[in-house]
């Protein structure tokens, strides 16, 4: 998924247009009528929430700062405090940023997810969700059954209904969900009674019961099986849902937090954890000021040296080096801004991109913006990936290479140094998100490098949002974005190939012969022969010069002393955040505060 913090980077909206009410035997919802539906869910689950009168008294006490309790009133206590950039979009198959990807895997559940040691081969290692149980019936035939204690946070049960109607939304082209391009290897995904689910794939492939469980969470048909799939984006119940997972949705001040409380049914087991709230910051510098005061307990911090030292001197927080499977890229557009249906009057040519991509000196950028905590990656992939290999190089820094391109294909310097060609300026605007201050640091050194070979860069400086739908939307010469990559290298099929145009390839990148690459890598079941496909794919969208690859990421992840049971899985830092604890001889006041 693209990151707003990674960076920030992937998903959008248009104008809002009047919607439709929900059926009538399903709560009615009006897009007008948004506040309702939050009144409605702010209730919570249909069973009512059993609170003592000490639970009361201690809450109003900490409220009004008038007392500050040690102990937690009713045995369940726990807030935890994190930042970054602002949710696009509270519901998974048409959220753009991986902020409302990482709230919405606490808001929603999958069938079933990773381990403690992730691998996307085969079913092994996967841990139950909604299904508590699965079956192959043949070589393509997989059967789940769903766990019957299994609900969503308005108390109606979740169905097998639920999954086929999930599954057919990611795959609706109306959608144009992110995951839509891995999924085109399921044949049908049916209900065989109320709670069991028959998925069937086209052919076998090692990845199929990943595919099936890893990139959908399921969502309640009851709620939006009336909304136009055109129109989800829009609706309201992207701003109040109702999920299934561990944690239910509170409130959503826009500009400022998302609040979400634990389920105390959740069908796993009660949350160790009765409160989540994300707060909204403009910067990572802010983060880490908030963090360092202890206005934060929880933060994901990538990248500037600076701030990871300013964080090792505070006592009161852990730091867990997070080796983050992502990276920043420059994607050039290759379709006109103006006119879709030409090619870029720049982008559309090879040699200009590789041309550019010579410009860059990548290593020079990632020491000075990341210094011994980045990378300079070697194609849209970062070391983690199990299809690495040294042996994958990029288009290599040479400034004389370039000029020799840009020479031979017309562009002449100009009296201020700017290149032309047939009296139009060798220029474009670079779109970078404003809140990534890894990226505007790095865009002002690559703008710099670019003048040096007669290249004029004008960098807009936008709100993650607004970047995205114009990336989606196709209004951009190139966008300084993020790739946080899932753990299967079938990303570079969800970004770069032509199946992704129209959801994640945002570049309109199409090459017949990249596209044959992946889909041969993708099916080939022998480990060494489906790594060397991947590589001569990786090889291959290099010499295409669709981006330049800019830097991966050093991470890590701040945590507060007084939280137990911290684990961070490796594709996903907060998948477990629902299995953390506070030590309740270590509550501070926001600790105890009563969650409406």
């Amino acid at each position: 998924m693209n990151g707003s913090l990674v960076g920030a980077a992937l998903r959008a909206a248009s104008a809002r247009a009047s919607l439709p009410v929900l059926g009538s035997a399903k709560p009615q919802v009006r897009a007008s009528d948004a506040a309702r539906l939050e009144a409605r869910q702010r209730q919570g689950p249909r069973e009512p929430l059993r609170r003592s009168l000490l639970a009361w008294t201690a809450a109003a006490a900490v409220l009004t700062g008038c007392e500050r309790r040690s102990t937690c009133p009713d045995g369940w206590c726990g807030t935890a405090v994190s930042a970054g950039a602002e949710p696009d979009v509270l519901l998974p198959p048409v959220s753009q940023i991986d902020v409302g990807a990482w709230l919405g895997d606490l808001l929603f559940s999958k069938l079933a997810d990773l381990g403690s040691a992730p691998t996307t081969v085969g079913d092994q290692g996967f841990e139950p969700r909604l299904a508590e149980r699965w079956a192959w019936e043949d070589s393509i035939t997989l059967r789940f059954s769903l766990n019957p204690r299994a609900h969503w946070h308005d108390g109606t049960p979740v169905t097998a209904r639920d999954v086929v109607f999930s599954f057919d939304v990611y795959r609706d082209p109306a959608v144009n969900s992110g995951a839509r391009p891995l999924l085109g290897r399921i044949a049908s995904v049916t209900a065989a009674d109320s709670h069991a689910v028959v998925v069937r794939f086209s052919q076998p492939y090692p990845e199929a019961f990943y595919d099936a469980v890893y990139h959908v969470r399921v969502l309640p048909a009851h709620w939006l099986d009336t909304v136009p799939r055109a129109r989800l984006a829009q609706h309201p119940f992207g701003r109040h849902p109702v999920g299934s997972g561990p944690f239910r949705f509170v409130r959503w001040e826009a500009g400022q937090q998302v609040e979400l409380a634990g389920d105390s049914s959740y069908f796993l087991g009660r949350p160790g954890l009765r409160r989540v709230i994300w707060r909204v910051v403009p910067s990572m510098a802010t983060l880490v000021t908030q963090l360092a005061a202890g206005e934060t307990d929880i933060g994901f911090v990538l990248g500037a040296p600076e701030l990871i030292q300013q964080l090792r001197g505070v006592a009161s927080l852990r730091l867990w080096p997070y080796a983050i499977n992502a990276y920043g890229y420059i994607g050039f557009n290759f379709r006109d801004p103006a006119n879709p249906a030409r090619a870029h009057p720049l982008f559309g040519s090879a040699e200009v991109r590789r041309a550019l991509s010579m410009a860059v000196d990548r290593r020079s950028v990632v020491s000075a913006v990341l210094g011994e905590v980045g990378d300079v990656p070697e194609g849209p992939l970062t070391r983690g990936s199990w299809i690495w290999s040294d042996s994958l190089r990029a288009l290599p820094f040479d400034t004389a290479g370039a000029r020799h391109i840009l020479d031979r294909l017309g562009f002449r310097p100009g009296p201020d140094g700017i290149r032309r060609r047939a009296g139009r300026r060798l220029e474009f605007e670079l779109l970078v998100p404003v809140t990534s201050g890894l990226r505007r640091s790095s865009a002002v050194i690559v703008q710099e490098q670019l003048k040096r070979v007669g290249v004029a860069v004008r960098i807009s400086e936008l709100d993650i949002s607004t970047v995205m739908a114009r990336a989606r939307a196709g209004r951009f010469d190139a966008a300084y974005l993020s790739w946080v990559q899932d753990p299967s290298p079938r990303a570079l099929e969800q970004e770069w190939t032509t199946r992704g145009i129209g959801a994640s390839n945002y570049q309109h990148y199409s090459n017949p012969a990249f596209d044959r690459l992946v889909q041969q890598a993708t099916l080939e079941f022998d480990r060494d022969r489906a790594r060397a496909l991947w590589q001569q794919a990786v090889a291959l969208i290099n010499q295409d010069a669709p981006a330049i690859w800019m830097y991966v990421p050093g991470a890590l992840v701040a945590v507060h002393q007084r939280f137990q049971d911290v684990a961070l899985r490796p594709d996903l830092w907060m998948a477990w955040l629902w299995k953390w604890r506070v030590n309740p001889d270590a509550l501070l006041p926001r600790d105890l505060a009563v969650v409406p």
